[in-house]
C-alpha cells in the first residue's frame, strides 16, 4: 500500500515560496498540486523546522505534490531521504523519517509522504500558525525592528 503512495507533503525549505536550491531538485520530478495541510506541529530547530505528529487539532500548512513520473519514483524519493537525513552515519539516528499521511486539500483527504522529524523537540520554539513561511516573515519583521 505504502509504495503506491506518489505524493509528497512538504512544509519546509521544499516549498515553492522558500526559494531554497533543493526546490530545484523537487520541481523536476514533482508537479505542485496546491497548498495542504497535515495535522501535526512544527518547531523551528534553528537552521530548519520540524514536524511532528498529534492527535490534536492543530495543523502544518505546507504543499503538496504529485510525481511525474511513477519508473522515478525510486530514484525521486531516494534522493528526498537523503537530503532529508534519513540515512545517518553509522550508529547515528536518522534525523527525519518518511512516513505516509493523511493530507487535506480543497477541503478533501488524500494520502502523501511526510518527513518527520525523528528526534527531540524538547525546549524549541514552537511555529504555532503551523506555516514556516509565515513565521519566517515574522521573524524577518522582528529582525529589523531590532526585537530578537
Amino acid at each position: 500500500m505504502a509504495t503506491e503512495i506518489y505524493q509528497l507533503f512538504v512544509y519546509g525549505s521544499l516549498l515553492s515560496g522558500f526559494h531554497h536550491p533543493a526546490y530545484g531538485y523537487i520541481s523536476r520530478y514533482f508537479t505542485l498540486i496546491g497548498p495542504a495541510k497535515v495535522k501535526g506541529k512544527l518547531f523551528d530547530m534553528g537552521e530548519y523546522p520540524a514536524a511532528v505528529p498529534v492527535n490534536e487539532d492543530t495543523w502544518i500548512m505546507g504543499e503538496l505534490y504529485q510525481l511525474n513520473n511513477k519508473d522515478e519514483f525510486e530514484y525521486a524519493i531516494c534522493q528526498l531521504d537523503d537530503y532529508e537525513g534519513i540515512f545517518p552515519e553509522a550508529g547515528g539516528t536518522p534525523l527525519y523519517r518518511r512516513e505516509p499521511v493523511n493530507v487535506v486539500i480543497n477541503e478533501k483527504d488524500t494520502l502523501a509522504w511526510i518527513y518527520w522529524y525523528n528526534q527531540d523537540v524538547l525546549g524549541k520554539p514552537l511555529i504555532a500558525s503551523g506555516s514556516v513561511l509565515e513565521y519566517r516573515d515574522q521573524q524577518e519583521k522582528k529582525n529589523q525592528s531590532g526585537f530578537f
